[in-house]
């Protein structure tokens, strides 16, 4: 495994603040965005670059020298009411992420995306399959990862649903969709984000949630 450069945007979140601690943990070097007055937050052994997620102006000339880029900014908790700011953050993040990337050289773009197609929610969908667009036009190598829900500490509700998933896998009319948009835990989502920048790719590669909770790391 060798040992990859890594540029983080919402590294002291829900998924990146674990996510820096298993990669540089795993002999990475990460670098992470953090808002001022945030560093005191990213976990040690990344180095703090203090910028806007929404202008990338702000820490574009911070990137290089990182191979792998990880975006993972957006609206905590989504849900209908946030509609708009699913394209004012989640969208224009990324608008502003991937310019930023093709210039410093990045070589493998990591996108958080979302299970698609899927019966709700329809707002939060179509801002990251346009983010996954972007990203697509601009030629990067990338790695989209497509989870439903991440459970996990303060995030447990959705645990109330397992029964009907089991029973949906059960109905063969039914199995497709709720392997696509099934509940998956953080530590099975930190671990397919390892997978992803260890195993980087040419092209475009898709890690829906049947995919995700197989990931194992050596």
């Amino acid at each position: 495994m060798l040992p990859r450069t890594v540029f983080i945007t919402g590294g002291t979140g829900y998924l990146g603040a674990q996510l820096i601690r298993q990669l540089t943990k795993r002999g990475h070097s990460v670098r992470a965005l953090v808002r001022q007055g945030s560093v005191s937050r990213l976990p040690s052994g990344a180095m703090p670059v203090v910028g806007d997620a929404l202008h990338g102006l702000s820490y574009a000339a911070q990137v290089a020298p990182a191979d792998t880029f990880v975006h993972l900014v957006g609206v905590s908790r989504p849900s209908p009411a946030k509609a708009e700011q699913f394209l004012t953050i989640d969208l224009a993040s990324v608008a502003a992420a991937v310019p930023v990337a093709v210039t410093a050289g990045v070589k493998h773009f990591i996108y958080v995306s979302v299970a698609q197609p899927a019966p709700t929610m329809k707002a939060y969908v179509a801002a990251r399959a346009r983010g996954e667009q972007l990203i697509r036009d601009s030629g990067l190598s990338a790695t989209f990862l497509r989870p439903w829900y991440v459970l996990g500490p303060g995030h447990w509700w959705p645990a109330l649903l397992l029964p009907g998933y089991w029973l949906a896998e059960l109905t063969p009319s039914l199995r497709q969709a709720a392997r696509r948009i099934g509940l998956i835990s953080r530590p099975q989502m930190v671990r397919a984000l390892v997978h992803a920048v260890e195993q980087p790719v040419s092209g475009v590669r898709v890690i829906d949630v049947p995919d995700i909770r197989k990931v194992t790391l050596s």
